[in-house]
């Protein structure tokens, strides 16, 4: 971590403010913290009313507005002291930007703060049983009826649905145009009849529980459509723009969190030539993911496009898979009975599922970046 002096004054406050907030044992007992949902709460709250939730927007909206430089230097040490990481975390990162962007008026006043307070949680419709990975391949339907659309469908993967008020739901409002442009996007009220949400049952311990949401004639008022009708393609690659940067620091702060705790595990192993070769591998690959999210950064600064982001995510996804299965390799046969560890390489299987899947990311690249003909 670099020294106060030489980072900027807003990463300096943030760094001071979120000392002043952290509990005095917090780093001691952080196993215990990391579940704890009331400190979470507290701090989405703290940092909206601090202004450190969304750095580049303004104060009313839980920001400072500062620079984008700033802002990912502020989550860069957000994550690299291992703030606590907020309870319903795709409201602030997936929802209120597209909100904040394609919101009306009405919709921006009554839902953006209660989001990003943390008040009221958020859920993402957008994966489907039938669809996969295929975004655009949707069947879920809304029909226009007046001043109501009339849904049915089946969403999967839906976070946190049971414990949300409000989802991002994509569908079908255009059953004959091409697949990515006939889909909208509608503020769904998750309380409303016809809405009936069942849990996933889970592999590993998680406080982000999936679920399955059945919609059954459930009726959305026309005024809770976002963006413009069968505009919904465009509203998710934008809000989802805004989670990739998450993503990617995250990533790269775990990646980093790893390698410690395999050169922490077994110094003999690890001083073994094929364990030698991997971590030497995973070191050049951290620093790898480091510096594309800078060239990404410069590149949006400037307004150039930035074909980074699906690289990052990508490599970000494989290497956190691969740091911690090091770790267990590291490890020997005590790996087996270490359950911080067990979830460590749980969780990171995730890794090349949420926020694109590696399958998905694979063919962006292929097509769009290497100009590679459709398979």
């Amino acid at each position: 971590m670099t020294s106060t002096a030489s980072r900027s004054g807003a990463v300096a406050e943030f760094s001071a403010w979120l000392t002043a907030f952290l509990p005095h044992d917090y780093y001691e007992n952080y196993r215990r913290y990391r579940w704890d949902i009331p400190l979470r709460r507290d701090y989405q709250r703290a940092a909206f009313e601090g202004g450190w939730l969304q750095p580049t927007w303004p104060r009313d909206h839980g920001g400072r507005s500062l620079g984008l430089r700033d802002a990912m230097e502020i989550r860069i040490e957000g994550a690299l002291r291992s703030a606590p990481k907020l309870p319903n975390i795709q409201g602030p990162g997936v929802a209120a930007p597209g909100i904040r962007q394609f919101g009306t008026p009405a919709q921006v006043q009554r839902l953006l703060v209660p989001l990003l307070r943390g008040d009221e949680w958020w859920a993402l419709g957008m994966s489907e049983p039938e669809a996969g990975s295929d975004f655009a391949g949707l069947r879920t339907r809304a029909e226009r009826h007046g001043d109501v659309y009339r849904v049915n469908g089946h969403k999967i993967w839906t976070t946190q649905a049971h414990e949300s008020r409000w989802c991002t739901l994509y569908a079908r409002t255009d059953p004959d145009a091409p697949k990515h442009r006939g889909i909208s996007c509608l503020i769904l009220d998750l309380h409303s009849p016809g809405v009936r949400i069942e849990t996933i049952r889970m592999s590993s311990i998680s406080d982000e529980t999936f679920c399955e949401v059945f919609l059954d004639d459930v009726e959305i008022p026309v005024q809770n459509l976002l963006g413009p009708e069968n505009g919904g393609w465009n509203v998710a690659l934008a809000s989802l723009h805004h989670e990739r940067q998450m993503i990617w620091i995250m990533n790269w702060v775990e990646i980093k969190r790893g390698l410690g705790a395999v050169r922490d595990a077994n110094p003999e192993a690890v001083a073994g030539q094929d364990l030698c070769v991997e971590l030497g591998s995973l070191l050049a690959d951290a620093e790898a993911l480091r510096a594309t999210g800078y060239r990404a950064l410069d590149n949006e600064l400037a307004g150039r496009p930035s074909p980074e982001a699906d690289i990052m995510k990508l490599l970000g996804s494989l290497t956190l898979q691969r740091v911690w299965e090091l770790a267990a390799a590291a490890q020997g046969p005590r790996s087996t009975v270490d359950a911080d560890l067990l979830f460590e390489r749980q969780d990171a299987l995730a890794a090349t599922i949420y926020g694109g899947t590696s399958e998905v990311q694979r063919n962006i690249i292929a097509e769009r970046l290497l100009g590679l003909p459709k398979g």
